[in-house]
C-alpha cells in the first residue's frame, strides 16, 4: 500500500486544498492529512476543530484519514510508512518556500519524496488567510471552500447554531 502525508495548517481547508487532496489520492492509496497548529500565526480554528471540518469536508474519499500532528513532518511520514510528502503550489511565491522545504525534508529522511500538485485554476489564488478575510466581513465563499467550512466561518464569524 502506498501511503502518502498532506500536512498543513488547514485553518481553514479550502478548495485549493480540496482539488490537491483529489490529485494525491488519484496516485496513491491512502492519504492521511496532518493537520498542525501553526505556531507563527493564531488559528481561527482549534486542531480538534479543522480535523473534524475536514472529516467533514473530505467524507467520500474514503482513502483519506486525517490526524493531528506536533512533530516533524518527515517523523510522522516514517511514523505511518509514507512514501511520499504531498504539497500543493499555488503561484510564483510558494515555488521558493516549497522547494527550501522540500530539500530539508530530503536531507532530513531521502527515502520519503516530496510530491508537489498544482490546483486547477480558480483555486490558484486561494489562501486560508483570503477565505477568512472575506468570511469575516460576510463575503460570499460558497465557490472557494467546501460547504462544512463554509458553515464553520459562519458560526466562527456570526455566532450561528
Amino acid at each position: 500500500m502506498r501511503t502518502a502525508l498532506y500536512p498543513g495548517t488547514f485553518d481553514p481547508m479550502t478548495n485549493g486544498h480540496i482539488d490537491i487532496l483529489r490529485q494525491a489520492v488519484a496516485l496513491f492509496d491512502q492519504v492521511v492529512v496532518a493537520v498542525a497548529p501553526n505556531l507563527r500565526k493564531m488559528p481561527l480554528f482549534t486542531v480538534e476543530e479543522r480535523i473534524t471540518l475536514i472529516g467533514e469536508a473530505v467524507g467520500d474519499m474514503s482513502q483519506v484519514s486525517v490526524v493531528a500532528s506536533e512533530e516533524l513532518t518527515v517523523d510522522l511520514a516514517r511514523r505511518l510508512h509514507a512514501c511520499a510528502i504531498i504539497r500543493g503550489i499555488r503561484i510564483g511565491g510558494d515555488f521558493e518556500t516549497e522547494y527550501q522545504m522540500a530539500l530539508m525534508n530530503r536531507q532530513l529522511a531521502p527515502e520519503i519524496h516530496t510530491v508537489c500538485f498544482f490546483p486547477g485554476e480558480p483555486n490558484t489564488y486561494v489562501s486560508s488567510t483570503l477565505i477568512k478575510e472575506v468570511a469575516r466581513f460576510g463575503g460570499d465563499i460558497s465557490r472557494l471552500v467546501p460547504s462544512t467550512i463554509a458553515e464553520g466561518l459562519a458560526r466562527k464569524f456570526h455566532s450561528l447554531p
